[in-house]
């Protein structure tokens, strides 16, 4: 089948208001570029089936601990979904059919099927793009904890997320009280692809990496360091008439970029060998 249409159905998804994206439903149609006979309704049934047994153990009094201690103790110590701490890069724990079959997966995958579940619930519950490490947190005001879906659900708050931090970077950082905001769908759907991007990048997977990329550009058009790493991995793959494409609109929207010069360098060779 033809890569386009591949990703026809996740294009779908994202074209539309960010409130009204299903997060799921938008990860499980990426992951149709990579497993073209996945079948999202049947993944979309098994998150059904989860909130639903959840729903049947909660008490009529829903306090927001008691609800992420009940979806804690069954996604984690019953169905044993876990963060995969053996193998971190493995591009399966970033597709979401694989991490529902094989119970694995980093922070922000982990996180999506949390949310998922809690939206089924009607327990609202936000992503929160902490650099690093990805966390989710109630949407109540006044909110102060954060959840840790790689860590079975530990519950985190502000000092803990510093140290989290600290101990990810292995010196101190201060942290920003911007990357403990809640982020959107579109940024945490950009965030896990740009995940698989980097995995497609280090394995030489190049054309993967570029339909990523392209992905990435349906959600972020104007993301200029984008546009110029797409356009300069076209080139080193030979397909300068994109290249070519990429790198003009660059220097259009970024004309005195630092890269500029060099752009405008191999710019000149590919229209002077075409």
């Amino acid at each position: 089948m033809d890569n386009q249409l591949l990703w026809h159905s996740f294009y779908q998804e994202i074209n539309q208001p960010d409130e009204q994206i299903d997060l799921a439903k938008a990860a499980l149609c990426y992951a149709q570029a990579e497993y073209p006979n996945l079948n999202i309704a049947k993944y979309l049934s098994i998150l059904d089936a989860i909130a639903s047994k959840i729903e049947s153990q909660l008490i009529a009094e829903r306090y927001p601990l008691k609800v992420i201690k009940s979806i804690n103790d069954h996604l984690f110590d019953r169905l044993e979904f876990c963060g995969n701490q053996h193998d971190y890069y493995d591009p399966d724990n970033s597709f979401l059919n694989q991490v529902i079959d094989r119970k694995v997966g980093i922070p922000i995958s982990l996180a999506v099927i949390y949310l998922a579940i809690a939206q089924r619930l009607n327990f609202p519950m936000v992503g929160i793009g902490m650099p690093g490490h990805f966390l989710i947190r109630p949407e109540f005001e006044a909110s102060e904890i954060f959840i840790d879906v790689f860590n079975q659900g530990e519950i985190l708050f502000k000092h803990d997320c510093q140290m989290k931090l600290d101990q990810i970077y292995q010196q101190q950082v201060k942290l920003d009280p911007s990357w403990l905001m809640p982020v959107t769908n579109k940024q945490i759907l950009a965030r896990m692809l740009n995940n698989l991007k980097f995995i497609y990048l280090h394995r030489r997977e190049l054309d993967k990496a570029l339909s990523i990329m392209s992905a990435i550009l349906k959600i972020l058009p104007q993301n200029v360091a984008e546009i110029r790493d797409r356009g300069l991995l076209y080139y080193q793959v030979n397909r300068w008439e994109e290249a070519i494409i990429d790198l003009q609109y660059f220097l259009k929207i970024a004309p005195d970029s630092d890269d500029a010069p060099m752009i405008e360098m191999l710019l000149k060779k590919m229209n002077r060998v075409s």
